[in-house]
């Protein structure tokens, strides 16, 4: 199975996950990214060491419901995602928030 070029694959993946629940992940080395649904467990992975220099150990992936939303009178849907947590090898990290 040939790979997928990496730099067509940074794309997929949009922004990190910062919620109450990631935050208590962080202390685990685990990480939670917002990617494209259709991206593989080992892209993220290959993606994800690529990026940020580190040394992944596992990824778990969710696909998450459409939600509706309701602006004024009208009723559309939020679209849908993927959530992937990332859990990094012991020691490393991966710099979330700048440190000023």
């Amino acid at each position: 199975m040939p790979k997928q070029n990496i730099y067509s694959s940074i794309d997929l993946i949009k922004y990190p996950l910062v919620t109450d629940k990631t935050t208590r992940l962080l202390n685990n080395n685990q990480y939670t990214f917002i990617v494209d649904p259709k991206i593989s467990k080992d892209e993220i992975k290959e993606t994800i060491e690529f990026l940020f220099d580190v040394k992944v150990s596992k990824v778990n992936t969710c696909h998450l419901a459409k939600k509706k939303r309701r602006v004024g009178q009208f009723i559309g849907t939020k679209s849908h995602y993927k959530k992937a947590i990332v859990k990094l090898t012991e020691g490393y990290s991966i710099s979330l928030f700048s440190e000023t």
